[in-house]
């Protein structure tokens, strides 16, 4: 099972080791305030008090033997950055950082970060999506023209099937999972049929997941 290790217990760093920690995973949450490593001592497997941009420190944690870091420092650009070269340069496999900007964001990637994400935008980004269809019930941005959306059957789709709706011919998207209550198809085929309420995630460009939410 994955290691984890997540620096910087702010909104976002909280959150992920949280969430990691909840689904059993191996986590290490450290910062160097000694306040929020007390809030999350509970939640996850170890919890430090430690300056993520001590090289000394990081190594004497042992974060070579895990398998993801998780840089969530924010408001610190200097000891975002710093974080993410110690944890590449220590060995950490896999290092995903919080970027505050696309020029942040940048500037992470050269120095080896693995994945940049963008929090703040995301959240917005998802957001507005959701509050342009009513219909979308969530949102998450591949790339900046491809997306995949969850969006709610309607009446115009009770009782038809996949086959029947044509997506892939009328608009250029394809349905990866049907959500029927609390069952969850990941692999619908054509001739299944879609029920009012029913969930379908979709994956498609965003020009034509825009076509599609007129439906």
């Amino acid at each position: 099972m994955k290691q984890f290790i997540v620096v910087g217990l702010g909104h976002f760093g909280y959150s992920v080791a949280e969430t990691l920690a909840r689904k059993n995973y191996d986590v290490l949450a450290v910062d160097s305030d000694v306040e929020k490593v007390q809030c999350i001592v509970s939640e996850v497997t170890h919890a430090v008090e430690a300056d993520a941009t001590d090289e000394d420190a990081l190594k004497t944690l042992g974060v070579s033997n895990f398998d993801v870091g998780i840089v969530g420092i924010g408001e610190d650009i200097h000891a975002n950055v710093l974080a993410t070269l110690i944890l590449k340069e220590l060995g950490v496999k896999r290092v995903v950082v919080k970027a505050n900007d696309r020029l942040h964001g940048k500037l992470l990637a050269k120095i080896g970060a693995d994945r940049v994400v963008y929090p703040e935008r995301d959240m917005g980004v998802r957001i507005a999506n959701n509050l342009i269809s009513s219909n979308v019930l969530d949102y998450i941005e591949l790339a900046p023209d491809y997306s995949i959306i969850e969006i709610e059957a309607n009446k115009k789709m009770s009782g038809k099937s996949l086959l029947d709706l044509k997506f892939r011919s009328r608009f250029g998207v394809t349905v990866i999972a049907l959500k029927s209550g609390e069952k969850v198809n990941v692999s619908p085929q054509a001739e299944d049929s879609i029920k009012e309420g029913d969930i379908l995630v979709v994956m498609g460009g965003n020009d034509s997941l825009d076509k599609l939410k007129e439906l």
